[in-house]
């Protein structure tokens, strides 16, 4: 049984607790349906979406797929576009060419963001800034991050599509994505799974159990590449989605969540207004 306070995070993160093994595939069909009906009623004919290797863009992708090709057979214009946004060269990029083997993505297209960030890190500059190493690093990464949706955006304008975003509830816990990069898309239908429920879900969809399983990773810093999730975290996947469900957790890792959740509020909520 939950404490209050993390039954009112799950119940503000949209997380559904009664989602195990044996549901999956009427909640793949209620996330299809959720996709086809926004963009249906959007007026928009694409989905944009970027393929990383990872669970939960393999997850999403297959899902937006599944999507387009249900709206073709009922007579509408859709089609999925995956991109590939690598910073030079991906250390994984065969988990996601792979991912895209599973997807079999309507198009699939590549934009090198290396230019574009190494061209705009080359041109901040204020008159007395000398940021540390450990600063210059954090802050390309989230100049990576926002390179990436500038260029889906890009792509969707000119196909006119939706980008569409891979946020889930163990993610928005932690305040884990860039504001405005990774954060920002037209749709979220990963949006209130933890991420166990993300690996059920890729599971009866036939994604690879070695995609559906690799350890989780943003692989923005480049002082720490590839760094785990969990290890910024400072707890486990299996801690978080254990608060999100209601179980009782480690004192140290619920401080650790709890602490993350209020720092990052201001990452979950719409530009502030006057009153």
């Amino acid at each position: 049984m939950g404490t209050a306070k993390q039954d009112a995070i799950a119940k503000e993160l949209g997380v559904n607790r009664q989602l195990v093994q044996g549901g999956e595939q009427a909640e793949i069909n209620r996330r299809i349906d959720f996709i086809k009906g926004v963009l249906s009623n959007s007026g928009c004919i694409s989905l944009v979406l970027g393929i990383s290797g990872g669970v939960d863009s393999l997850t999403a992708g297959k899902l937006c797929q599944l999507a387009v090709e249900q709206l073709r057979a009922e007579g509408k214009q859709a089609e999925f576009i995956a991109v590939r946004l690598p910073y030079k060269t991906q250390a994984d990029e065969a988990d996601a060419q792979a991912s895209l083997d599973f997807i079999k993505p309507d198009q699939a297209t590549v934009v090198n963001i290396a230019d574009a960030v190494e061209g705009l890190m080359a041109n901040v500059a204020l008159d007395g800034l000398v940021p540390s190493a450990g600063l210059t690093d954090f802050t390309k990464g989230n100049v990576k991050a926002r390179t990436r949706m500038v260029a889906q955006y890009a792509i969707a304008n000119f196909t006119n599509g939706l980008v569409v975003g891979t946020d889930h509830a163990a993610e928005a816990l932690m305040g884990f994505f860039t504001k405005f990069g990774d954060g920002a898309c037209d749709l979220a239908p990963l949006s209130g799974l933890c991420k166990s429920q993300v690996r059920l879900l890729a599971t009866a969809l036939g994604a690879p159990h070695n995609l559906v399983y690799k350890a989780p990773t943003a692989d923005l810093e480049e002082l720490a590449p590839g760094k785990h999730d969990e290890a910024a975290y400072g707890c486990t996947y299996e801690d978080i989605d254990g608060y999100l469900l209601g179980k009782e957790g480690k004192p140290e890792a619920v401080a650790i969540i709890e602490r993350a959740f209020a720092r990052t509020a201001h990452k979950r909520a719409l530009p502030r207004v006057p009153d």
